[in-house]
């Protein structure tokens, strides 16, 4: 059991990065999380995480054993989850508000095969990329795509999405193909507006340098379907989640461009409304979509 508790101490310290996040996390004392951290460290040889006086990352060695550990830990937990469960019926309604592109690709079906297990159990799943209150919505759960915007809310983390920048073969055979962020500034780009920033990219580079440039173009749109198909006709270079985009990249329709920079990746959350105990039907369900979307190529 102690080792256990080590390992998932180590998964919440690289998720959510810092031992007071993960502290809290795991509904346990700042001394404790360290304690574990500590002994894991010492059984193994290798320093796994690298503290300094105001931020802790994992050390490359950290890194590859995260990389092995979670998705078993995650099958692990769920199983242990569902164990807890089995001697009681699931039921109830559950309602689950998603984004619009992200939802149908990876939620919906995830939510079928949770529903399969627990025939009790119905599902309402709402689409929307703007964050609603769930004090408001009713949600149960609510997935979102960046940082918490509520403290009142419990946060677990599912994943990282990785974002990339993009364009048609057609453009850059046009235009060029940029070398470096700065070189943006003269490409036509494709905008997603109602950001904080939406005209100005931030990269980083290999080494962690980040690099920030103003952009510009003649297209762009609030709604990031429409941004990626402006794109993928020809508009100029765009920004967007690498899983939007795979199908393109694997069918030629659009390139990667910029290879050594890239746009900070984005956390992805479940949320939910503190309350003393959860439903065990909205508990199952958050162990569930974190066990299975842990592995995906976001």
């Amino acid at each position: 059991m102690d080792a256990l508790r080590e390992l998932e101490t180590l998964v919440a310290v690289v998720e959510e990065g810092s031992l007071t996040s993960a502290a809290r996390r795991l509904g346990r004392s700042l001394q404790a999380v360290s304690r574990s951290l500590q002994m894991l460290e010492k059984s193994h040889g290798a320093t796994l995480i690298v503290r300094t006086t105001r931020t802790c990352h994992p050390s490359p060695a950290g890194v590859k054993f995260y990389q092995r550990v979670k998705g078993a830990f995650a099958e692990l937990e769920l199983a242990r989850t569902e164990l807890a469960e089995e001697a009681q019926q699931l039921s109830g309604r559950l309602r689950v508000n998603a984004p619009t592109l992200f939802g149908p690709r990876y939620v919906a079906p995830l939510v079928g095969e949770y529903l399969q297990r627990h025939a009790g159990v119905t599902l309402s799943l709402d689409l929307t990329d703007d964050y609603r209150d769930p004090t408001e919505t009713g949600a149960d759960v609510t997935i979102r795509i960046g940082e918490t915007p509520d403290s009142r809310l419990v946060a677990r983390r599912l994943g990282t999405i990785r974002r990339v920048a993009f364009a048609a073969p057609g453009y850059l055979a046009e235009h060029g193909r940029p070398l470096r962020p700065q070189d943006l500034a003269q490409h036509a780009c494709v905008i997603r507006t109602g950001l904080p920033h939406p005209a100005r990219w931030t990269f980083r580079s290999r080494q962690g340098e980040e690099i920030a440039v103003n952009v510009a173009g003649r297209f762009d749109s609030n709604q990031v379907a429409a941004v990626n198909a402006g794109v993928l006709a020809g508009m100029g270079i765009g920004l967007a989640a690498f899983w939007q985009i795979r199908d393109w990249l694997e069918a030629g329709r659009v390139e990667l461009v910029l290879p050594d920079y890239e746009p900070a990746g984005l956390p992805l959350h479940a949320l939910w409304l503190r309350t003393r105990k959860l439903p065990a039907r909205t508990r199952l369900l958050i162990d569930f979509l974190a066990a299975r979307l842990i592995n995906e190529r976001l």
